[in-house]
C-alpha cells in the first residue's frame, strides 16, 4: 500500500506547478545586524496572523483547527554597529479562547503548573545581540523557531503558532564551508521548594557546505540534534529525564535557473533517538530514515514530496506522524516499523522588506502498522490519508523613533 501511494504521490509532484518555499518568507534568517541602523531607537512590530486546520484521523494524533495571530511589539536600539538590545512582550491569541495556560508552550504537559490568563497568553520579550566578525552571540529571546532550519522529523513547523519564544543562549557562526546554529532554550526554571522540575532543550542545526551555494550542483552535509533535561538540582520529586534526537545525512541541490523551475534539491538524512535517562518514552532508543524531495517553482510555489520510516524513533519537538509513539492514545506506541509518506504544496508572496503571504497544504499517509497499547495489548491499524490546510500573513513594520 505504502508504495502504491509513493507513487502517486511522486506523480503528484512531477505535474505540480509553481512555487517556492514559505519558511524563507514567514520565518527569514534576518540575524544579520545592519550598520545604517546604529544609534537608531526604532519601534518595531512582528505580527503573524493564521488560519490552519488540521484533519487528522487515525490513531496516532487528534485533528486540531488554529485560528489566531501573535504580535511582538518591541523597542529596538543598536548603539554600536555590532551590538543591538531590544525589548517589548509577545502575545498569542486564539479566536474564541477567553484564557490562556500560563506555562511554556513547546511541551504542554503536567509538571507546567495550572495557572491562567486572561484574554491573551503574554510572556515579556528581551534580547541582546553582538556579532564579532562571523559569530554571532545572543542572550534572552533567540533567533527560533523555524529560523533554526531544523528537518520536519525534528521540529514541527506548527510550534511556530502555538509555541513560546525560545528564550536562553544562541550561538550563531557563519563561515565560507558551514552554517552553525547552536542554542540552549530555557523553558521551566526552579525555586527553592518548587514541585515541578528545571526543563531545558540543547540545540545544534549545522550545514557543511562541500562547494559554493551558487554552483549549478550545491552538495552539503546536515548534523543536527536536539536534547531536552527535565530535572535539576533544587527539583524535590520526579525522576531525572534526558531525551535526545540527532540527524545527520546529506543534500544535493540543482540551481536549474530555468524560467519556470529554479531549483531542484534533495536530502536524506539519518536519524536517532536515545532515553538516555527516565522512563517517558517506551523505547530506550531508536532510529529511522527521512528522504524529501523539493522543487521550487516562479511566481512563489514550491513543492515537497517525503518519506519517513521508523525503527522505534520517536520524535521530540517534531509531529507524530514522523515517530513511533500516539498522542492520541495515551501510553500507546508502534513497535512494527511505522511508516508516513507526505506531500506539500506551498505558495508565497513577499511586498517589500516586511510583509508576506503564504499558504500551504500537506497530506499525510501514514501506515503505522500495530498499535501497542499502554497494558501490552495489541491492536490493529490501517492506512490513513490525513490533510492540513493554512494560510498565514507576516506583518513586521519598523518605525524610525529617534536618531542619536
Amino acid at each position: 500500500m505504502i508504495q502504491r501511494t509513493l507513487f502517486a504521490l511522486l506523480l503528484c509532484l512531477c505535474s505540480a506547478s509553481a512555487f517556492a518555499q514559505m519558511e524563507e518568507a514567514l520565518a527569514p534568517l534576518d540575524y544579520a545586524l545592519d550598520s545604517a541602523e546604529t544609534r537608531q531607537l526604532r519601534l518595531e512590530v512582528d505580527n503573524r496572523s493564521f488560519f490552519k486546520d488540521n484533519e487528522f484521523s487515525g490513531t496516532v494524533m487528534k485533528g486540531c483547527t488554529l485560528p489566531g495571530l501573535w504580535v511582538t511589539p518591541k523597542l529596538t536600539y543598536q548603539p554600536l554597529s555590532n551590538l543591538k538590545i531590544e525589548a517589548g512582550i509577545h502575545a498569542l491569541i486564539y479566536s474564541g479562547a477567553y484564557k490562556f495556560p500560563n506555562y511554556a508552550y513547546h511541551d504542554i504537559a503536567k509538571w507546567k503548573g495550572h495557572q491562567y490568563q486572561q484574554g491573551a497568553h503574554i510572556v515579556p520579550w528581551f534580547r541582546a545581540q553582538l556579532t564579532l566578525r562571523r559569530v554571532n552571540l545572543v542572550l534572552g529571546d533567540l533567533h527560533g523557531a523555524m529560523k533554526h532550519r531544523l528537518a520536519q522529523p525534528l521540529y514541527d513547523p506548527e510550534l511556530m503558532l502555538t509555541a513560546d519564544p525560545e528564550f536562553g543562549f544562541q550561538l550563531i557562526a557563519d563561515t565560507r564551508p558551514a552554517h552553525i546554529d547552536a542554542w540552549v532554550n530555557w523553558e521551566s526554571f526552579i525555586f527553592e521548594g518548587d514541585t515541578h522540575q528545571e526543563a531545558f532543550i540543547v540545540g545544534l542545526s549545522s550545514r557543511f557546505r562541500l562547494n559554493s551555494e551558487q554552483s549549478r550542483w550545491h552538495v552539503y552535509l546536515p548534523v543536527q540534534g536536539t536534547i531536552q533535561h527535565r530535572g535539576g538540582e533544587q527539583d524535590k520529586g520526579g525522576s531525572v529525564q534526558t531525551l535526545c534526537n540527532g540527524a545527520a545525512g546529506v543534500g544535493l541541490r540543482w540551481n536549474v535557473g530555468h524560467k519556470v523551475v529554479r531549483h531542484v534539491a534533495a536530502e536524506a538524512l539519518a536519524l536517532g533517538c536515545a532515553q538516555q535517562k527516565g522512563t517517558l518514552w517506551p523505547f530506550r532508543g531508536g532510529s529511522g530514515l527521512y528522504a524529501k524531495v523539493d522543487v521550487g517553482f516562479k511566481y512563489g510555489l514550491s513543492a515537497r514530496l517525503g518519506y519517513f520510516r521508523a525503527n522505534q524513533f520517536i520524535t521530540l519537538l517534531g509531529s507524530p506522524y514522523f515517530g513511533a509513539v500516539s498522542t492520541k492514545t495515551e501510553g500507546a506506541c508502534y513497535p512494527d516499523h511505522p511508516q508516513t509518506a507526505h506531500l506539500a504544496l506551498d505558495y508565497s508572496r513577499t511586498f517589500g522588506k516586511h510583509y508576506a503571504l503564504g499558504a500551504k497544504v500537506e497530506t499525510f499517509c501514514n501506515a503505522p502498522g500495530r498499535m501497542r497499547m499502554a497494558d501490552g495489548t495489541m491492536q490493529n491499524t490501517t492506512t490513513t490519508f490525513n490533510t492540513s490546510f493554512g494560510i498565514y500573513l507576516r506583518i513586521n513594520p519598523s518605525f524610525l523613533l529617534k536618531q542619536f
